[in-house]
């Protein structure tokens, strides 16, 4: 099982030299992978709605400043060598499809080969009346086509495609991606139609357990839910072991409460020995990666957050 950690690209540790430290301190302690967000704009988060909370209000007082997702992935490209580089998740409307490819392509060959790309269909509805051009209401059917389109784009010598929300044709891209045939898809989201999106395009499905609308909060309710993809996955006509599952903790420890809705205790709640068992289950199941939020008040205490749960609790499984 891999391990990565959240390097925060807004708030008090999103300053220049202290993105790059956390990421080099990071790629230092032996972290498989560090992720990073997508929010271009957002509305006042002291309003309701954020999907990943019992409440539907932010987890914590969340800064509305922020970097723009892909030119920080490319700043912290710069600044590593070894550590993988996880979008998560790239809102997938919130770009043309053709700008979107090219950059992360670039991306891709200017890292050596490090991205993986966690794709979303967005939920921010004022965010999406600000930057998106294509309807809220088709994200989904926009977010598939897109993802057709970065195929064509990055596989085929003389692309072409013709789709409703984007054209082109006999378009020369180079340079390709340098994985091939493109870079890991990670696909997040954790109702039908994003499973469904995981089971046709995905390298591995990227939930989080604490969608409110569709928990994945205990371990009943995680291993119905990798049941369900891999059933997914094979109508899709794929094998259901082409498509890994990765997940991804927003909190953990005793900020989680630990009685769940379904009379089971909540993953990842309780001390060090709780999260312990709880990482070797989800191992047993079949999940391949896990990344955590590890930030704290400033850069210092975020590094013994990083250390801590690599050497005191991963290090245990």
């Amino acid at each position: 099982m891999q391990l990565g950690f959240n390097l925060p690209i807004s708030g008090p540790n999103s300053a220049p030299r202290s993105l790059a430290r956390l990421a080099q301190e990071g790629e230092a302690m032996g972290y498989d992978y560090l992720t990073l967000t997508d929010h271009v704009v957002l509305p006042d988060v002291g309003s309701p709605g954020y999907p990943y909370s019992e409440s539907g209000e932010f987890i914590a007082n969340a800064p509305t400043e922020r970097h723009e997702l892909l030119t920080a992935t490319s700043f912290i490209a710069a600044k590593t060598s070894r550590i993988r580089l996880v979008l998560a998740v790239l809102v997938v409307p919130h770009r043309p499809a053709v700008l979107a490819a090219k950059m992360l392509s670039t991306i891709d060959v200017l890292s050596e080969g490090r991205l993986v790309i966690g794709i979303g269909a967005g939920w921010l509805k004022a965010e999406f009346d600000a930057v998106v051009t294509t309807p809220f209401a088709e994200r989904g059917a926009v977010t598939d086509e897109y993802l057709e389109a970065f195929r064509a784009l990055w596989t085929r010598e003389r692309a072409r495609f013709d789709g409703r929300y984007t054209k082109f044709a006999d378009l020369v891209f180079l340079p390709r991606p340098v994985q091939q045939p493109h870079p890991p898809i990670w696909v997040g989201g954790e109702s039908g139609p994003s499973m469904r999106r995981a089971a046709r395009f995905g390298n591995a499905w990227y939930p989080i357990g604490s969608n409110n609308k569709h928990l994945l909060d205990t371990l009943p309710r995680l291993a119905a839910g990798i049941a369900r993809l891999r059933k997914l996955t094979a109508e899709a006509g794929r094998d259901p072991a082409d498509v890994s599952v990765v997940y991804r903790v927003k909190r953990y420890g005793h900020a989680v409460a630990p009685a769940a809705s379904d009379g089971e205790r909540r993953l990842f709640s309780g001390d060090d020995a709780d999260i312990i068992a709880d990482l070797r289950a989800l191992r047993d199941l079949g999940v391949t990666a896990i990344d955590v939020e590890v930030e704290g008040h400033d850069e210092a205490a975020t590094i013994d957050n990083m250390r801590r749960f690599k050497d005191t609790i991963f290090a245990r499984v």
